[in-house]
């Protein structure tokens, strides 16, 4: 241990670090890189809606821990994630209109009958947007067990081709890292896209009118206003939103 540690390099000095010549370095932007160029220059040149809210989560987390023993016991890891996307797709059903896509000159939209639900995902091969397929026919636990394989797929670089392909609604969970509003591009020829933020305890006014700690996330919603008008995406928002804060609502709508 004495020689291994006689044997490691000295940490540079000072003087040193301050001697370092530091040069720029230029990396070709290729493979995956260059397609996220692509979509997201096309993405940009969408004339784009933004809309933000924020969402009391209180409830769905006092209902993800009341079920996530059962889950575990299935083997299945339950997030708050998988809530997230069912109240999606159930917002979907009663506004389809956001889950579509739009030609190349928007003369035609056609609305996608299955909810292909995509969530942007850091891989080995870079920025990746697998989907899960018909999240309207799925239970929230269906949903995490199909989360948990792309996610361990993804992280292990073996994502199959039919998982990235099909997408119809994006969902960006940029609130695993960090903050709270962004601006995301829409990733075309789909007409929506959502970003995630932070769990954040802050203090709210209850029914009662006494401030509370509430558990706040916020969601911003970019639209192409080409082909959807503000209230409608408004009116889906507030949806997925009470889905959301009552999530017993959704039990309506599962199959």
């Amino acid at each position: 241990a004495a020689a291994a540690a006689a044997a490691a390099p000295a940490a540079p000095s000072a003087a040193q670090q301050a001697d370092r010549v530091w040069e720029d370095q230029t990396e070709r932007i290729s493979g995956l890189a260059r397609i996220m160029v692509q979509t997201m220059t096309r993405g940009n040149e969408i004339p784009t809606l933004g809309y933000c809210d924020e969402v009391c989560m209180d409830e769905l987390i006092k209902v993800r821990a009341a079920l996530k023993p059962a889950a575990e016991a299935r083997g299945v890891r339950l997030t708050f994630f998988p809530f997230i996307i069912k109240a999606t797709s159930t917002a979907l059903l009663q506004y389809p209109r956001l889950n579509s896509h739009v030609n190349d000159d928007c003369s035609e939209l056609t609305i996608k009958a299955s909810h292909n639900i995509g969530f942007a995902m850091d891989t080995p091969r870079g920025l990746l947007v697998p989907n899960i397929k018909n999240v309207q026919d799925k239970s929230v636990m269906e949903i995490a067990a199909e989360l948990t394989r792309i996610m361990t797929q993804g992280a292990d670089g073996k994502l199959a081709a039919e998982d990235l392909k099909g997408g119809t609604f994006t969902l960006s969970n940029v609130g695993a890292i960090g903050g709270t509003y962004a601006s995301p591009i829409i990733a075309a020829p789909e007409t929506v896209i959502g970003a995630l933020g932070a769990f954040r305890v802050l203090p709210r006014f209850d029914a009662a009118g006494q401030v509370v700690a509430s558990s706040v996330m916020n969601v911003s919603w970019s639209a192409d206003h080409r082909v959807l008008d503000g209230a409608t995406v408004a009116r889906f928002g507030n949806e997925f939103k009470y889905n959301l804060e009552q999530p017993t609502r959704m039990l309506l709508d599962l199959k």
